[in-house]
């Protein structure tokens, strides 16, 4: 497989991210340190949608064996949200399924999985990546914002790159769900890109 097929190979894995942007971490006042150590547990180091990876995955086994509601509970987790999560990958695999479009994912256990699925990641958010700044704050790459790292991420470092799903303006620009990149992933689909728009012009004159 090469390395752009490797891309493209993993499009389970995609339609999940598209499905865990509304927060499935519940954090409430009262138990906020039983939140935050249940969130803990699924925190993956290379960054939060690997996070939302290890949710999703332990509530499908649990949801198998009729567990999953009060698995969420117990975990301080959003059962509505990660139902829906669930009902939209199911609803996008139906629609690749009847355009023969395939469904390649890696195995759980492989040791390139999360490598695989940050690969991925890089090419469905190429748009949106930031790149830490030598003030320790960081640049989005598309329009020159300074931003910060959400506080909420699962990252105990700060990356050289990263992608992520939402920019969150409050006191400070914020970019939130994180993730973990290597900078030639990033120039190789850039370069990927490049390369398409420009056969597409000359194909126009």
């Amino acid at each position: 497989m090469t390395h752009l097929e490797d891309q493209y190979a993993l499009t389970q894995q995609q339609q999940l991210y598209l499905t865990t942007v509304p927060q499935c971490f519940i954090r409430p006042k009262e138990s906020q340190r039983a939140a935050d150590e249940a969130k803990a547990r699924f925190s993956h180091v290379d960054g939060d949608h690997l996070t939302l990876l290890n949710v999703f995955h332990e509530f499908k086994e649990q949801e198998d064996q009729g567990n999953g509601s009060r698995w969420a509970w117990d975990n301080f987790l959003n059962y509505r949200s990660l139902k829906s999560a669930n009902n939209v990958r199911d609803q996008l695999s139906r629609i690749m399924q009847r355009f023969s479009l395939p469904l390649n994912s890696p195995a759980f256990a492989s040791r390139d999985y999360y490598l695989l699925i940050r690969r991925a990641l890089t090419m469905g958010f190429f748009m949106q990546v930031a790149h830490l700044e030598r003030t320790g704050h960081y640049l989005t790459v598309k329009d020159n914002q300074v931003v910060a790292l959400h506080p909420s991420t699962s990252l105990d470092h700060k990356p050289e790159w990263v992608i992520y799903n939402e920019f969150v303006l409050t006191s400070k620009n914020f970019i939130r769900t994180v993730t973990d990149i290597r900078p030639e992933w990033y120039g190789f689909i850039v370069g990927v890109v490049q390369a398409t728009c420009a056969r597409a012009l000359d194909a126009t004159n």
